[in-house]
């Protein structure tokens, strides 16, 4: 055995763990005794993932399997004291503890968050977003501003902005963004995809402005006053700054290493630097003079030295620097020559600003993929990404239209493919995982491959990889939950449990995430389990419920009342038309024969509903997963072809099913006669008036995906018509996926439509009357959801512009006049009339 030598590593981040994870596999023979010097106090965790330390406030739930080097004599972890100086000549490093000696130097010291040189960015309230500790930083001063409406700005709209945007609006704070470039993200997206981006995260109760910077940061009492370069001013509980990052290479400064021009340790293609015993890895490195933000580069050149210190020759390939962010469900991808900055390059793209997607294409005259962008819809990312530089399997517009596809697939993909560029993982090495290890679930092949343990931007190409091998999928809602949902609705059911955190707790793991929280709380909701507002479910409750409106693209909210059957007495409309002009609300008949106003700041929403409430109005749920409308024409009541009273029989479902929480939005119509003036196959459920009764249809719907509705039963009456939805809705509610709609809920449930009517109108399977059951439960605990706010002074007080300032209005929500009428004006939008 050789004599053990001494590797010294300054910084102990995500890549670092991977240099020293990689030398001990490597190092069977012991020639190395390494030391690491970590600045922070607590082993290396994941960075990537610290957006979702908000969701339960566990460190350990980020702590990467095997960073405290428990038990390894060959390691010494050395917490909170990071190194200080390194002697080249002496080749010795100091830390605050001890001078050591070195064979070899790694220098993984990362980055420092950037802070532009704003007046005020040093007072109190104001963050950095980079560490755990900043994150509890920003949870301690959320907590000291008290409740209410609160306010907080990011400076920064790039990928690290964003996430902190996300944390912030976790913690129940409405974020303001702020972004110098003419749109969000701009290293990744571009222009049409920025647009999209900022409609997308507007809607998240994000107020965005780009093109434009933080001018001034002043105190204003335990308050901060922000002045942007537009003029805006935005009062404020705390601002963070996630402005990107700066090569942290002052060691490599102090002891005379050569240093990039843009900052970053200068080093070569196998990350050594001008000193032979010294190499530099991550985010402080700048290979052969580029830095790199990502972590799958700096993966790359851990495994890269560490090959070397083995004795091995490795040089570090052009990255891939592809990234992939989920903002509360919203989607956004970028990878290879994503700008077309090719000679050459071409763009194919799609857009669909109903649906909200944006995708695009960069490919050469070969069409040959050199890279691409999409928002909103990413379900193409994991695989078109990984044939950059192939040639396309299809016509590039095929692959992004809706029902295209183009015949791409996992098996269109070659073994040498890379699924999981983080790892540099192959589809050959994952195909290996499963059909020759005995991988059978997403776990296990990421435990045996490394596969999506970074960004996870792969993980559905791991499930669709298990699916092209054989293996039968999980139903599971998500990693917190082994269950499906309509495994989990049964468990809440049977056990009366009534909290989010008894469920996780007795039934999953870990704190729950943006996906099972509404899912949760939407089953919470159904069995009756109070005011969605009430205690912890506040918190579960998506962007829309907590406010119990719907946030629009300027930050103001919409309030509408429900109308039923759109029935409403001249009284009642008048009391609208005074609500309107007094709080100044735009207003509009919908498609669902209500009537919509919109401009509503939060703090305003009480006193409208108030005004609403008392004139004998309610909540029409336009917020939530739940009962929207009940559509009807005027029926056998005025219409000389109408055969039944397609207008009492609307209201009377519409105030039977509604606040009914369900998997997903569900609309409704009745129409008096086949003419079908209300619509009502394009519905979730629909009723069409016969001679001798009704016919139901159902599974209908309008969206991205147009469906008729089919028929379940004909010529029914009153009587039998009604307790058949009552069973078709509460089945649906039961046993359907998150945010399933009833169309694909059919479609998938083994025997389809003939499946359903033996179930609900046959009773085959026996449960009718606890359907039955179920619905009269439900309508008899209606309680409307509005006055349950108004009768709350707890409640009530969530309804605040300002916690300190109640009454205050939201400076940064303005209007201006088009069709006599008030609509918002947007920051950094052309103002365009008709």
């Amino acid at each position: 055995m050789s004599e053990t030598r001494r590797l010294v590593v300054a910084g102990h981040g995500m890549v670092a763990h991977r240099l020293v994870e990689t030398v001990r596999k490597l190092d069977t023979d012991g020639q190395w005794r390494i030391t690491v010097f970590a600045e922070e106090s607590r082993p290396a965790y994941d960075r990537v993932a610290l957006t979702s330390y908000v969701d339960g406030w566990d460190a350990g739930a980020l702590a990467l399997p095997g960073a405290d080097y428990a038990g390894d004599p060959l390691v010494d972890l050395r917490l909170g004291d990071p190194v200080l100086a390194v002697d080249r000549e002496r080749r010795t490093v100091r830390s605050a503890s001890l001078e050591l000696g070195y064979d070899a130097l790694v220098l993984a010291t990362g980055s420092v968050p950037f802070v532009p040189p704003v007046p005020g960015r040093d007072l109190p309230g104001c963050f950095t977003y980079r560490t755990i500790d900043d994150l509890d930083a920003i949870r301690a001063a959320v907590e000291r501003s008290g409740r209410g409406r609160r306010a907080a700005l990011v400076v920064g709209g790039g990928l690290l902005g964003l996430e902190a945007a996300k944390a912030l609006r976790d913690l129940g704070l409405s974020p303001h963004v702020v972004e110098m470039a003419p749109r969000l993200m701009p290293l990744q997206v571009d222009d049409g995809g920025g647009g999209l981006l900022k409609d997308l995260i507007t809607e998240l109760d994000v107020t965005v402005h780009t093109a434009t910077t933080t001018e001034r940061i002043e105190a204003d009492g335990d308050r901060l006053l922000a002045t942007l370069g537009n003029g805006t001013e935005l009062d404020l509980d705390l601002v963070v700054f996630s402005a990107g990052i700066r090569p942290r290479d002052d060691l490599a400064r102090g002891c005379g290493l050569d240093v990039g021009p843009r900052g970053g340790v200068l080093v070569d293609s196998s990350c050594r630097t001008g000193d032979e015993a010294v190499y530099a890895i991550g985010e402080c490195a700048a290979v052969e003079g580029s830095v790199y933000g990502i972590v799958a580069p700096g993966y790359a050149m851990a495994e890269a030295v560490a090959a070397q210190l083995l004795g091995g020759q490795a040089a570090v390939q052009e990255p891939d620097t592809s990234t992939k962010l989920k903002l509360l469900g919203v989607d956004v991808a970028s990878f290879g020559d994503a700008h077309a900055r090719t000679e050459g390059a071409r763009e194919v793209v799609f857009a669909d600003a109903v649906a909200g997607s944006y995708q695009k294409l960069v490919v050469d005259a070969d069409l040959t993929l050199l890279g691409g962008v999409f928002v909103g819809d990413a379900s193409r990312y994991p695989l078109l990404r990984t044939l950059v530089g192939k040639p396309l399997p299809g016509d590039p517009a095929s692959l992004l239209a809706p029902s295209g596809g183009g015949g791409v697939g996992v098996d269109a993909l070659p073994p040498s493919a890379q699924v999981c560029s983080c790892n540099a993982v192959t589809k050959q090495d994952i195909t290996t995982a499963i059909l020759e290890k005995g991988c059978s679930d997403v776990a296990s092949v990421k435990a045996c491959t490394r596969a999506g343990t970074a960004c996870g931007s792969c993980v559905p190409m791991l499930g669709k990889l298990l699916d092209s091998c054989g293996v039968q999928q999980s139903s599971a809602v998500c990693e917190h939950f082994a269950f499906s949902r309509r495994e989990l609705f049964e468990i809440v059911q049977a056990t009366r449990i009534t909290t989010f955190g008894e469920l996780v707790s007795k039934h999953g793991t870990g704190s729950g995430c943006a996906i099972c929280k509404p899912a949760v709380a939407s089953i919470l909701a159904t069995l009756g389990n109070g005011h969605i507002l009430d205690g912890e479910q506040a918190g579960l409750q998506d962007t829309n419920d907590r406010f119990l409106a719907n946030i629009q693209r300027n930050g103001s909210y919409s309030v509408v009342p429900r109308i039923p059957g759109g029935e409403i007495t001249p009284a009642r409309l008048k009391v609208i038309a005074e609500v309107a002009e007094e709080f100044s609300l735009y207003t509009k008949i919908t498609g669902g024969q209500r009537i919509d106003l919109f401009g509503a700041t939060v703090d305003q929403l009480p006193l409208i509903w108030r005004r609403l409430v008392d004139a004998g109005f309610e909540s029409g749920h336009a917020y939530g997963k739940a009962l929207r409308t009940v559509k009807s024409c005027v029926g056998s009541t005025w219409c000389r072809y109408g055969v039944q009273d397609s207008v009492g029989m609307a209201i009377e479902l519409e105030l039977r099913y509604r606040g009914l929480r369900s998997p997903h939005k569900i609309k409704a119509a009745v129409s008096g006669c086949a003419r079908e003036c209300a619509e009502a196959r394009g519905k979730d459920f629909g009723v069409i008036a016969t001679e001798s009764g009704w016919n139901l249809y159902v599974g209908g719907n309008g969206g991205t995906t147009p469906r008729h509705a089919e028929l379940l039963v004909s010529d029914v009456d009153s009587e039998t018509l009604i307790r058949t939805i009552d069973r078709f809705l509460m089945f649906y509610v039961r046993t359907a996926d998150r945010l399933q709609r009833t169309a694909p809920w059919i479609e998938e449930l083994d025997g389809g439509l003939d499946h359903l009517r033996e179930v609900i109108v046959d009773d085959r399977l026996g449960i009718c009357e606890e359907l039955d059951a179920a619905m009269a439960k439900h309508v008899d605990g209606y309680a409307d959801e509005w006055r349950g706010v108004l009768e709350d002074p707890e409640k009530l007080a969530r309804f605040s512009s300002f916690v300190n300032a109640p009454g205050t209005p939201d400076p940064t929500i303005s209007f201006r006049t088009e069709r006599e009428q008030p609509v918002p004006v947007l920051l950094g939008v052309p103002e365009v009339r008709t």
